[in-house]
């Protein structure tokens, strides 16, 4: 029973630190598969996934219980529901059989959670690490980072651990975030929501719009503004923009809704004096709070829709807010070898926990394994 219990401890552990809203310590999570994989028994094994994705989302109570409405138990509830796939997959594929056979499973385990349908919950992967362990080797590092990790589910795991140790001592003491690229500035925003009203007023655009000025002021060409920061996209909203940016050198990329008639795309607008359009409708909408598949009225999912963007002759990988906690989404925009990432969130309803600071590092570290610029503008 220790020995169980120290398992599902180090899984905590995993989850808890490298998942902590600092991008530096994602490799904490790289001992996940072989704490997974040598737990003592599937009845143990279990709650070691429990544990390390519970112990990454263990913010996710406070925010969801802000977002309804101070319904703590909701929270909870929806918290507990979060981890059943991750459990579940990691769970059926457990095996006390040696060899190849647990490498093959876990595999088979970071695969399922990192594609939809399950992976649409597939938060804290220990891939993301390797943009800290490897950063500037884009796709051979996430091929020798997801080696290490199926090593770890071997015999052979201490001599993972120790190339894997070496390569992370260096990386702690060199690695720098991505820049910005020249030209470019993401503001960031502390505007205040409900749940009853989520979308900008006219005084919080007039006021957006004086920090656009003013970063035009200070040089930028290119403004990119949070997730919601454009509001309910409107007529209305389009002319007031093109009337308050007349004159200006500038382009604006800022998140917006825009509403049909079975629901609502949460978007990417891009805006000129003279333009507007919509760049980009996101890909995975957070499920249950925006994301309602069993009922019309939520977000639109697009799955694999629009992994890039072109803005102002740049290409660039876009992601919204969730985004940034899966993997599907990041490498499906990298196929198509983007200048830059352009990451955009709303974490109103965080609570001041560390949702949005694991997001802001999630973009860190994916930008940093594929070397690019990356832009990103929060309302926090």
């Amino acid at each position: 029973m220790a020995i169980g219990a120290a398992f599902i401890a180090g899984g905590a552990v995993t989850g808890a630190i490298g998942w902590s809203g600092h991008a530096i310590l994602f490799p904490i999570g790289v001992a996940f598969p072989a704490l997974w994989a040598f737990a003592p028994s599937r009845t143990v094994a279990a709650p070691v996934a429990a544990a390390h994705f519970l112990g990454a989302s263990r913010d996710l109570p406070i925010g969801t219980s802000i977002f309804f409405g101070e319904q703590l138990a909701i929270g909870i509830s929806l918290w507990l529901s979060a981890s059943i796939l991750f459990v579940l997959i990691h769970a059926l594929l457990w095996t006390s059989k040696g060899g190849w056979n647990r490498p093959l499973r876990y595999a088979i385990a970071a695969i399922v959670m990192s594609l939809p349908p399950f992976g649409i919950t597939g938060w804290a992967s220990p891939i993301t690490a390797a943009g800290i362990l490897f950063p500037g080797w884009g796709w051979l590092g996430l091929a020798v980072m997801a080696t290490g990790l199926l090593v770890m589910t071997t015999r052979a795991w201490p001599a993972a651990a120790v190339v894997l140790g070496g390569f992370y001592g260096w990386s702690a003491a060199t690695w720098t975030p991505p820049a910005l690229p020249d030209g470019w500035a993401g503001i960031n925003t502390e505007f205040k929501f409900t749940a009853q009203r989520q979308y900008a007023d006219y005084s919080q655009h007039i006021e957006t719009i004086g920090m656009v000025r003013e970063a035009v002021g200070q040089g930028a060409r290119t403004v990119v503004l949070p997730e919601s920061a454009l509001g309910l996209w409107s007529g209305t909203t389009e002319r007031l923009w093109s009337r308050e940016l007349a004159g200006l050198d500038v382009r604006v990329v800022g998140g917006a809704a825009v509403v049909d008639h079975t629901g609502y795309d949460n978007v990417m607008m891009e805006l000129t004096p003279e333009t507007s359009q919509v760049l980009y409708r996101q890909r995975m909408p957070v499920p249950v709070s925006m994301w309602q598949p069993w009922t019309s009225g939520g977000a639109h999912a697009q799955f694999f829709g629009g992994p890039y963007v072109m803005i102002d002759g740049r290409r660039a990988a876009p992601l919204i807010c969730y985004e940034l906690l899966l993997v599907w989404p990041v490498l499906q925009s990298m196929m198509y070898e983007p200048d830059m990432i352009v990451a955009v969130g709303n974490g109103w309803w965080t609570g001041g926990s560390n949702i949005v600071p694991i997001l802001k590092a999630s973009g860190e570290a994916w930008a940093s394994l594929f070397d690019i610029p990356l832009v990103m503008a929060f309302n926090e």
